[in-house]
């Protein structure tokens, strides 16, 4: 696997620390700006947003020689400058780095979401599209042909939900500033609420929540009071992925501060998830890309010698019972026969570093054959 060099993972860190900063800062839309008006000789500070036909959006915001004022104008120019700035970082990720960027409406949604609080109010960015973060996260080159996606998942604990006592803008309205045509799909077991948001043209946004109870409360839409109306689709093992996720940057326009999973619990997650969607009716093209992604990220690991964090979160699994156990061992024997070798080898090795016996978890001196 090709690492990234050195110069271009010091600039992505660079572009993450930056955009987190920006979207902690910025009190005012970056698409407006501030304009004085005279008013009975007297000169007044207004801020101009686009709006809907052309037309702008002016909004008072006090007298120019309030000093006070003066500084936030200030500010303002300093982070329209810097979103010039991390554009320009972006586009050499992209283009000299060859660094994943979402496609535009992908990319468009996430920020919008991330504008509305979303990641503020501690949700994680999941699935093929948090996927597209880890070549920065881990400094290697991901394999593109699992990049592809329609469609966007972001995934929040209920308890957060209800503890963080906030609340995003409605979803679909913030949606449709991105789209106009997003609707929403009432659930299916209760038209009550909606967990999926989709487009004329069929792309779909989802909202996942871990699974509280037993199976028999998957297929029943949560209740999220954070997440401006929306609920969300309760799945099993996902309490699991989205435990204490990491920083990242979506290369799409300036930058976009998102959390994703902890890689290793990703790469984790989708062993369980490929297993299980030979069961679950989804077909195999998923689960093949399931497969993919998971290898990739714990080949990169492994190069990066990262074996302790995969083995770390690999025991945590295996500890959590039959069930878990049984769904990474398939997840395991879908792997070519290589990979296996190397994935068994990275994992035996960050188990026995940890002070564990790896034949406690299934790792055996040499992995067991594929019949």
């Amino acid at each position: 696997m090709q690492q990234i060099p050195h110069s271009y993972q010091t600039l992505y860190s660079e572009l993450a620390q930056r955009a987190l900063d920006a979207s902690f800062t910025s009190e005012f839309d970056p698409a407006g700006r501030f304009v004085t008006a005279t008013v009975k000789a007297r000169k007044y500070w207004y801020f101009d947003t686009p709006a809907e036909e052309g037309k702008k959006k002016r909004t008072y915001v006090g007298p120019a020689d309030d000093p006070e004022i003066t500084k936030r104008v200030e500010a303002f120019k300093d982070l329209k400058a810097d979103i010039k700035e991390r554009r320009k970082l972006v586009s050499t990720l992209v283009r000299e780095a060859y660094l994943p960027r979402p496609e535009r409406l992908t990319g468009d949604v996430v920020e919008a979401l991330a504008n509305a609080g979303f990641f503020r109010l501690r949700g994680v960015l999941v699935g093929t599209v948090a996927y597209q973060c880890y070549p920065g996260v881990l400094g290697v080159r991901l394999p593109g042909t699992a990049m592809s996606t329609a469609d966007a998942d972001f995934a929040q604990f209920h308890s957060i939900s209800v503890a963080v006592d906030d609340a995003m803008p409605p979803v679909l309205d913030t949606l449709r500033r991105v789209d106009p045509t997003f609707r929403e799909i009432p659930h299916q077991s209760d038209g009550r609420y909606t967990t999926q948001f989709s487009t004329r043209s069929g792309y779909k946004v989802e909202f996942l929540t871990p699974n509280r109870g037993g199976d028999e409360h998957g297929g029943k839409p949560t209740p999220m009071p954070a997440l401006g109306g929306a609920a969300a689709q309760p799945l099993r093992f996902l309490d699991f992925l989205i435990y204490e996720p990491v920083r990242a940057v979506l290369l799409h326009g300036s930058g976009i501060p998102v959390n994703v999973p902890a890689p290793q619990r990703y790469a984790i997650h989708k062993l369980i998830v490929a297993s299980r969607r030979r069961t679950d009716g989804d077909g195999t093209a998923k689960s093949r890309k399931d497969v993919l992604q998971a290898t990739s990220i714990m080949q990169a690991m492994s190069g990066q010698r990262q074996d302790e964090d995969l083995a770390e979160a690999f025991m945590e699994a295996y500890d959590r019972g039959p069930a878990w156990r049984e769904a990474i061992r398939k997840g395991l024997d879908m792997l070519d026969e290589d990979a296996r070798a190397q994935v068994h080898a990275t994992l035996a090795a960050g188990i026995d570093k940890l002070g564990a016996d790896p034949s406690d978890y299934g790792m055996t001196d040499e992995p067991a054959a594929r019949p």
